[in-house]
């Protein structure tokens, strides 16, 4: 059983009685390229997901054949556009993108369903997962437009895979199919375009059976792991873990246990 929303204007919700919340960038017909209206709506999207108790997972996917090509270049006026935001804002659209994810304690899962470029390139990188299908490729592809990167390539992509990979693939722009993005650490998972759907959904939904403290405390050790020092690291290891052993869903995971059964984690 689903619950559909139908508030945007280039965006589809849709959240399962699992609780796993499926945001659908909603421009098929552009690859998903982003216009200031999709850039808009994304972060709204991600906030209300945040924040909703019932929703205990987030996947991002695209409409169509693509996930997401990027900043849509050939929108009137963008240029124009982009210039002003530059200007007035630091982090310009796409950065609230990638912010909207990394601040949201739930797990946000990318399906990349088809090409990913650019900014939608940063987007796949700014989720804690991405699971990949098998005819899908991703290129950071600035410098074939003369552009240099933004949307958090050059954070998350080191991150993931290492300087020198890294380096290869924002410095030729180059193409990555979706065996190669398996292999270097890039996709989670590779799935078959069949299979694909289905297999978003049952690994989102075993995400979403999980205790959600312990997911959001992880994943905040997570994201803060690369900048601290291991002592640091392991001062706020403990930190969090005291707060899981002082949870309900720790009692549950123990009662079950005993009981061999499989938990029922109801929250925080």
């Amino acid at each position: 059983m689903t619950a559909h929303i139908d508030s945007f204007e280039h965006l589809l919700i849709d959240t399962t009685a699992a609780g796993v919340r499926t945001i659908t960038l909603n421009r098929p017909e552009r690859l998903n390229a982003v216009n200031p209206r999709l850039a808009t709506e994304l972060p709204i999207a991600m906030a209300n997901a945040a924040r909703e108790d019932a929703v205990r997972v987030v996947v991002i996917t695209g409409a169509g054949r693509g996930f997401c090509a990027g900043l849509d270049l050939g929108e009137p006026g963008l240029r124009e556009d982009a210039d002003r935001a530059t200007r007035l804002d630091p982090y310009y659209w796409v950065g609230r993108w990638v912010q909207s994810i990394t601040s949201c304690e739930k797990p946000v899962l990318a399906a990349v369903n088809g090409a990913a470029a650019g900014a939608g390139f940063g987007l796949a990188l700014a989720c804690d997962l991405r699971l990949v299908s098998a005819s899908a490729t991703v290129t950071a592809g600035y410098v074939r437009r003369g552009l240099s990167p933004d949307a958090g390539v050059t954070w998350f992509l080191p991150r993931l895979i290492g300087h020198a990979r890294a380096t290869d693939i924002i410095l030729t722009g180059r193409d990555v199919r979706a065996d190669e993005a398996e292999r270097i650490g890039l996709a989670t998972s590779v799935l078959a375009d069949d299979a694909f759907a289905d297999g978003v959904q049952r690994y989102a939904a075993q995400l979403a059976a999980g205790p959600p403290l312990a997911l959001a405390l992880s994943k905040r050790l997570l994201l803060a792991s690369p900048d601290a020092t291991l002592d640091a690291q392991l001062r706020e290891e403990l930190t969090h873990i005291k707060s899981c052993f002082a949870s309900a869903d720790v009692r549950e995971a123990m009662v079950a246990f005993k009981e061999k059964r499989v938990p029922t984690f109801e929250g925080r």
